[in-house]
């Protein structure tokens, strides 16, 4: 129980809006089916309406769990769902076992229930004295509706914690537990990952956790003597290549027995494997930046991958067909066409101080040569301390007042480029072309006011309008350079998700990791690990 008090969550992702999303009011409880009897019920067994009021007011069930529960006995008619024939049900054991490993992979120890699991295993194992009449059998079988709707809630959709709390403006999925019960029913607890309502990522990643516990039982991974100033890398020869090879063999970069001293080609292909996972250039090459990230403890890194599953339990199983996704800590935009991954591209997002906002819109317009309208913060803070010091200032740099705002006239000194992409919003946050390209060579790239620049913004454009025969490659470039601000409304709108994922499973099946460039994840921390 030791992993349950070190990681244990608090009990108490996607449209956007100014001040977070408004919950919805939960599902009206659905009417009793009378046409259900003995002649057609999934189970002999039946009770009465009363006796399952008496348990909710004796359980002191909150109104939301309380309306479940009456939704889903109304719609069996009262019938039992986990006792069949005079015998528990064959799920019952498998619900036990998901509802086990889940606290087990999470550390999750609120849902543990050993009066329940107890009571079931004097069932089992007394079945002389099962007797059907018997009011523990009645509540064993409510307690057991509610403690899966509690462990699907918590599984399925995450902590009660408000995303925007945690500076996530999307709205979190919805799960209908009632119909997750009812699937259970329906299967007989077989092949629960048919119709378990969590995105892919989230498995990928529960996989690698349970690799890094393995990892933390033995011990963590060896640590590797700081370098200083001094580089490793292929044709070296030193001690420290030794603790190199382990650590990397550790977290399965490195493969095979080679503990020499010499900086191998295999190597220095870990090496590479590592960098690529991690953000930073893969060259290769093992420097003292290099090391602090590789000695960082695994526990560090276990507790990294929860506060993202917890995140990944926010977003649909299902993502959209097509969409584009930002991910703001690994700094690269994302394209997925007709459900696939398609393409992507680097991206430099807001500065710590100006952080780019977490939330979800529909990329509608194409502004080819836009005029760059200057943010209040940036006029205040900026453009009017240098028009103060210098009258010349608006001049040169190709700016105009109107009225009490200033605007930058569209041409080649734009801080928006040739184009940018809009998806109204209430943030005032598009994606945009930039003159400043020297800063994607970096590995790290927070350096806006908040909204996002493009690498390849002219690829992006060709492909919303790939379908416009109007606008091929010419007529794009022309449109970029013309000075003059031209809107283009797409055919049809492309969902854009900007989202905050630092621990991630890529497509080659590689745990990635990034840092937390805004402090989300501390943020998240505090929830998730409190000691209760």
């Amino acid at each position: 129980m030791n992993r349950f008090v070190r990681y244990a969550a608090v009990t108490a992702i996607i449209f956007y809006s100014c001040n977070g999303n408004k919950e919805k009011s939960p599902p009206p409880v659905a009417p009793r089916d009378t046409t259900i009897n003995k002649t057609n019920s999934y189970s002999e067994l039946f009770f009465d309406s009363a006796s399952m009021e008496k348990y909710i007011v004796a359980e002191k069930l909150h109104d939301t769990l309380a309306d479940r529960v009456r939704s889903f006995y109304n719609s069996r008619n009262y019938q039992y769902a986990w006792f069949l024939d005079g015998t528990i049900a064959e799920y019952v054991p498998t619900f036990i076992e998901m509802q086990n490993n889940y606290i087990g992979y999470s550390g999750d120890s609120s849902l543990y229930d050993p009066r329940l699991e107890g009571i079931i295993d004097s069932i089992k194992n007394n079945k002389d004295s099962f007797n059907v009449k018997s009011p523990l059998l009645m509540n064993t079988e409510l307690r057991l509706t509610e403690q899966f709707f509690r462990f699907a809630n918590r599984a399925w959709a995450g902590s009660n914690q408000q995303p925007k709390d945690l500076g996530w403006f999307i709205p979190r999925k919805k799960v209908d537990v009632v119909s997750l019960l009812d699937s259970l029913i329906r299967n007989k607890g077989k092949d629960v990952s048919r119709y378990e309502p969590v995105n892919r990522q989230y498995n990928l990643l529960k996989e690698y956790l349970l690799k890094y516990y393995g990892i933390e039982k033995e011990g963590g991974w060896p640590a590797i003597t700081d370098p200083g100033k001094k580089v490793y890398k292929e044709g070296d020869s030193s001690a420290v290549i030794t603790q190199i090879k382990r650590r990397l063999f550790a977290s399965g970069d490195f493969e095979g027995n080679d503990t020499s001293s010499s900086f191998t080609p295999r190597l220095a292909e870990a090496v590479k494997n590592y960098q690529t996972r991690y953000g930073f250039t893969s060259d290769g090459k093992v420097n003292s930046k290099l090391v602090k990230e590789m000695n960082k403890p695994v526990g560090d890194r276990i507790r990294q991958i929860l506060i993202n599953m917890e995140r990944i339990r926010w977003v649909p199983a299902e993502p959209p067909a097509n969409y584009l996704l930002i991910n703001i800590p690994e700094y690269r935009l994302h394209v997925y066409e007709n459900g696939k991954y398609a393409w992507n591209m680097g991206v430099v997002v807001g500065t710590p101080a100006h952080n780019t906002v977490i939330f979800s819109g529909d990329l509608k317009y194409v502004v080819f040569s836009p005029y760059w309208n200057v943010p209040p913060g940036i006029l205040k803070n900026e453009v009017l301390p240098g028009i103060r010091r210098d009258p010349s200032y608006l001049a040169r740099h190709h700016m105009e007042k109107i009225g009490n705002s200033v605007r930058q006239k569209p041409g080649p000194w734009n801080s928006l480029g040739g184009v940018k992409f809009l998806f109204p919003n209430s943030y005032n946050i598009y994606l945009h072309d930039t003159p400043s390209r020297s800063l994607f060579d970096r590995d790290q790239r927070a350096f806006s006011h908040g909204c996002i620049r493009l690498h390849e913004p002219k690829r992006l454009a060709q492909y919303l309008l790939r379908d416009d025969p109007k606008w091929d490659s010419a007529s794009i470039d022309k449109a970029m350079k013309s000075q003059k601000e031209q809107y283009v409304t797409l055919k049809q709108t492309v969902p854009v998700f900007i989202g905050y994922f630092t621990a991630w499973v890529d497509r080659e099946g590689r745990l990635n990791f990034r840092d937390d460039v805004y402090g989300h994840d501390k943020k998240m921390a505090e929830h998730l690990f409190a000691v209760k």
